[in-house]
């Protein structure tokens, strides 16, 4: 028997060219690649936020919100807190800070980009 499963987002083969599970680090950056996602999170960022509040803020329907915020909830960026009859969402930033440590090492390309700019700027001048 053939199987079709897939590693959920990393791929759309049937039969990936890896073996290796989905890390904790890659749901983080599949969580991050969506823009639906790093809206929430800049909503969550400001305060805690009911789903229902957050589901006002998009054309989306409340399921395809709720199917985000799983997203982000697995990848650990975000936790819910029951209140009554409401989930309260909060962002939780640590996984954001282990993605900041991973970025920093490339951090210096940038920063060669921006001098040679300010120095065709002042060129210019």
């Amino acid at each position: 028997m053939i199987t079709t499963e897939r590693t959920p987002g990393l791929t759309c083969r049937i039969f990936p060219s890896y073996s290796s599970p989905v890390t904790s680090d890659d749901q983080v950056f599949l969580a991050l690649a969506n823009p639906v996602r790093r809206r929430l999170l800049e909503i969550l960022a400001e305060q805690p936020t009911p789903s229902g509040d957050l589901t006002s803020r998009f054309t989306l329907s409340r399921s395809s919100v709720t199917e985000h915020l799983k997203v982000l909830k697995d990848a650990g960026l975000v936790i819910d807190e029951p209140r009554g009859r409401q989930r309260i969402y909060h962002l939780r930033a640590a996984p954001l800070a282990d993605l900041s440590a991973w970025l920093h090492p490339f951090e210096r390309f940038w920063r060669d980009r921006m001098s040679d700019i300010a120095l065709l700027a002042e060129d210019l001048e």
